[in-house]
């Protein structure tokens, strides 16, 4: 978490791919798909998203007390950083190199999410087949790209859908089981 916290430069975003390689990769506290499913959920509450993927990994490792160590080594590096180079961005913050640096970054962080992105629809091909995770991934970028939707009504509706659609599964499960098929 400390390591997400630090080198998670530009906030949320791109500490999740941080998080993801130390979370499911190297100490492999969750899978896969349970690392998709913390995410979406944590993507449809209010606050910053790694913060509140932190609290639950360190949670479900450690209980409370995983928890509170999580949520600190992920802020503290943040507080600690800002506190101390803050003043000195904003002195220096028309500068040629601060714009470097902010510019430098950006692509590195947009392949580190397209990496995620690639590793959630190849999960999302296995668990729900290409048709689904095409209708569902061009339906999410219309409504995000073109209409303008806010990402957690979408990750909300998405849910709801699953939910819906996960109950017609079990109920016709369970009438081709009463039947004997």
């Amino acid at each position: 978490m400390f390591r997400a916290g630090m080198l998670g430069y530009g906030g949320g975003p791109s500490s999740i791919p941080l998080l993801y390689k130390e979370a499911v990769d190297r100490f492999k506290w969750l899978t896969d798909e349970e690392f998709s499913d913390t995410l979406a959920i944590g993507n449809t509450l209010p606050g910053p998203i790694a913060t509140k993927m932190a609290g639950y990994i360190g949670y479900r490792v450690a209980g409370i007390i995983g928890l509170l160590i999580a949520i600190i080594a992920t802020v503290m590096p943040t507080v600690i950083l800002l506190s101390i180079f803050l003043k000195y961005l904003y002195a220096f913050k028309d500068s040629g190199w601060v714009n470097g640096i902010t510019t430098a970054v950006q692509p590195v962080i947009a392949v580190m999410l397209f990496v995620m992105a690639y590793s959630f629809m190849k999960q999302s091909w296995k668990g729900q087949g290409m048709k689904k995770t095409i209708f569902l991934g061009v339906i999410s970028f219309v409504l995000l790209f073109f209409a303008g939707l806010h990402p957690a009504i979408l990750i909300g509706a998405i849910l709801l859908y699953s939910f819906v659609t996960g109950k017609e599964k079990e109920k016709s499960i369970t009438r081709g089981e009463s039947t004997g098929v």
